[in-house]
């Protein structure tokens, strides 16, 4: 029976990971997939993401791509991962793809959220490690007007960690939707765009928030979209914060959808 190109679409808490890439001395969210699906399978399986979260994001929507033995359905081996995997991961969803199927590669655009807390109980122990909390009033007006500026396409370098990206990397990116909307509790910040940097959705939260409080102009954003380094962009937002929420592919990939 010929193998099977699977995605998994995966949930996973960040706290307890030290992010997605596999690492010899740290868990992983990929260390703990392919060493589940070695169990599985009787032979290592490679797991490949759409990208990588850094240690202590959140997957709502993480998409990774697996080529198994044929007898594996993709409800089958969802079922079956979900048996093994630790508390802090499950398979939302399993779907069979075209044979080239590439996760990273292959993927058109990639969604986060990012929650701030702004009540009190933005403190209390359930909800810190999944929130920032902050305590002074934000200017809703100047936190829209900020997103409103991301949309389209921008050269990000003044949001991207330097030197995580090849030197021939245009740092281009295609901001499809950016806003603030009301959440209980607080506010979320919602970003999809084609492409993301390292640390850019934190950069742009971290800046963004310090101009709603007051601490920077407005006009300091649009300067820093037109920036060549990251040299005065504000400290990143938290990342137990920050939440991938999908990964986007074009239909004809997908053979079937679970």
């Amino acid at each position: 029976m010929p193998d099977r190109t699977l995605q998994l679409v995966l949930h996973y808490d960040g706290a307890r990971f030290a992010g997605w890439q596999r690492q010899r001395d740290a868990r992983t969210v990929q260390g703990e997939l392919e060493a589940v699906l070695a169990r599985l399978c009787g032979a290592p399986v490679a797991v490949l993401g759409a990208g990588r979260t850094d240690a202590g994001v959140h997957a709502r929507g993480q998409a990774a791509g697996v080529r198994v033995d044929g007898k594996w359905t993709a409800e089958r081996l969802r079922r079956a991962m979900n048996a093994l995997l630790p508390d802090d991961v499950w398979v939302a969803a399993a779907h069979e793809m075209q044979p080239a199927f590439h996760a990273r590669f292959d993927a058109t655009a990639r969604r986060y959220a990012y929650h701030v807390g702004t009540d009190d109980a933005a403190h209390s122990p359930f909800r810190r490690s999944h929130e920032w909390a902050v305590d002074r009033p934000l200017d809703r007006a100047l936190l829209d007007a900020a997103a409103a500026l991301l949309l389209g396409e921008h050269t990000f370098r003044g949001f991207a960690v330097k030197g995580t990206a090849p030197p021939d990397d245009h740092h281009r990116c295609i901001v499809h939707e950016a806003r603030w909307r009301e959440r209980e509790g607080g506010l979320a910040f919602e970003v999809e765009a084609n492409r993301f940097l390292h640390h850019m959705v934190r950069f742009l939260v971290g800046t963004m928030i310090d101009i709603g409080l007051g601490k920077r102009p407005p006009e300091d954003l649009p300067r820093l979209l037109a920036a060549g380094d990251n040299s005065e962009v504000s400290p990143p937002a938290p990342a137990r914060a920050l939440f991938l929420d999908a990964v986007r592919y074009p239909a004809h990939l997908y053979l079937t959808r679970a």
